[in-house]
């Protein structure tokens, strides 16, 4: 199920938001758990099974780390948090990365005249919706309250709410316990509150249909056709720069919403990444909550910058290497994560003394988007080959066809240059919604209710409606 869906919009939430303010306060959390239980199982039923493992695991753990005093048992302390961590791993490695280590494994011993050796199966896992969310979510609890930076959960239903709540669960964003803690137990319900959620999803609902999805076809019509002129192939490279953001950001616009009308605050997630003038700031303003979880996890128990320059390089590179393979099973991702990670490791070694540095901010904007665009074609791209086919293309290396001109007949008609030219104004002109639902007026209403009205239209028209975040 997903929120741009006539079924979810008119079906699906005003039954949940009904049930939940008939509901007695008590057993509000008990609902939501099991709305969003119903909400992730709407495809498989039986990946509910593995989010209740998994938050069963996480529960069991945390209830051991944070019942033992510190000074007590640490060896039981340790074991429940090594179990935590290795269940949740083990879940993302077999649902997620076993068929792609598989392949890998059998292309090595074919390179190295071993094919005998190799493994041969039919049998693929189905990778479930949204699991490298809510295994990072859910491990992130067990870390914390070993560390004593939140206190264990004693009621199960209230974890379980925590870990399936529907409104972020299959694309995030990842909301560390702490951050929410507080709220299920006692959260507020205001009409002020729920007006700006209702602002939020309804501005994000705009962003995916309106934009994204107008940006998406562009970008599909580009990266499937083969060769073409270096024009429309940055064109439809950033046509895929736009499609993701306005995807990716709707959706966290439309979960912040949902979570405000059930009373709770979720944190920022996005914030004009595209205004960023470095490589360093677009990760400050990009998936705020997957950023902060890898710099809090990861990069510094690594030593974060603590240990010199080379070795914070280092760390970086490692950071956004797994960064890139937590997007998914391929060469492509380690490739855009490899990039993003030398490119942060460059920054922070030249620190000011760059000539980049010393260009002015509309400059460095320009440059940092289009290295984001470069790398974005990793992303994209359904194979290596692909992409590096399609950079030869940007950068004019490529022979173009007498076909090409095709693709120039179908990208470049009004429908489509007007939804680039929104986009663009969207992305370095307007106001983030953060920002801009904070005061609701008449006027910032009846544009809100426009937009909304319009993006049901378009989906009640158009078929072509994909979730980028829903593959990882």
């Amino acid at each position: 199920m997903v929120f741009s869906s006539h079924f979810f919009l008119f079906y699906f939430l005003p039954l949940s938001l009904g049930l939940y303010y008939l509901m007695p306060i008590r057993g509000r959390n008990l609902l939501l758990t099991l709305l969003s239980y119903l909400f992730y199982g709407w495809s498989n039923p039986l990946f509910t099974l593995l989010m209740m493992f998994s938050t069963l695991v996480d529960y069991i753990c945390g209830w051991v780390i944070g019942g033992t005093k510190p000074a007590g048992n640490l060896r039981k302390r340790k074991i429940a948090l090594f179990i935590s961590i290795i269940t949740n791993l083990g879940l993302l490695g077999i649902f997620k990365y076993s068929h792609f280590a598989l392949e890998n494994y059998n292309l090595l011993l074919s390179t190295a005249g071993l094919d005998g050796l190799g493994i041969e199966t039919g049998f693929r896992f189905i990778l479930p919706l949204g699991i490298s969310f809510y295994t990072f979510q859910s491990m992130s609890y067990s870390i914390d309250v070993y560390r004593g930076e939140a206190g264990y959960q004693r009621n199960f239903i209230d974890f379980a709410c925590y870990v399936s709540m529907f409104p972020q669960l299959v694309a995030g964003p990842i909301i560390r316990f702490q951050e929410v803690a507080n709220q299920l137990a006692v959260r507020t319900h205001t009409m002020e509150k729920f007006s700006r959620g209702v602002a939020f999803f309804c501005l994000g609902m705009a962003k995916k249909v309106l934009l994204a999805n107008g940006c998406g076809k562009i970008a599909d019509v580009c990266f499937s056709a083969g060769s073409m002129h270096w024009i429309d192939a940055w064109y439809g490279a950033i046509a895929y720069a736009f499609q993701i953001y306005f995807d990716f950001s709707g959706y966290s616009d439309m979960a912040i919403g949902l979570g405000l009308m059930f009373g709770f605050v979720f944190p920022k997630n996005f914030s004009s990444p595209y205004k960023s003038a470095s490589i360093t700031e677009f990760w400050r303003r990009w998936h705020i909550s997957l950023s902060t979880w890898l710099r809090e996890y990861l990069y510094i128990p690594l030593g974060g910058n603590r240990k010199g320059r080379p070795r914070t390089a280092i760390n970086l590179l490692v950071v956004m290497f797994l960064g890139g393979l937590w997007h998914g099973a391929s060469w492509n991702f380690i490739i855009w994560g490899l990039l993003h990670g030398g490119l942060l490791g460059f920054e922070r070694s030249r620190e000011r003394r760059s000539i980049y540095f010393k260009l002015r901010r509309p400059l460095r904007i320009g440059m940092t988007f289009v290295l984001v665009v470069v790398a974005w074609v990793f992303f994209r791209a359904e194979t290596l080959p692909h992409a590096l086919d399609y950079l030869g293309s940007m950068f004019g290396i490529a022979e173009v066809p007498q076909t090409s001109q095709l693709i120039s007949g179908i990208v470049y008609q009004p429908y489509f240059l007007l939804v680039m030219l929104i986009s663009s104004i969207v992305v370095w002109a307007s106001p983030q919604t953060w920002d801009w639902t904070r005061e609701l007026t008449v006027k910032k209403s009846f544009v809100i209710a426009m937009l909304m009205a319009l993006s049901i239209t378009l989906l009640t028209l158009q078929s072509y409606n994909p979730f980028i975040y829903f593959n990882f």
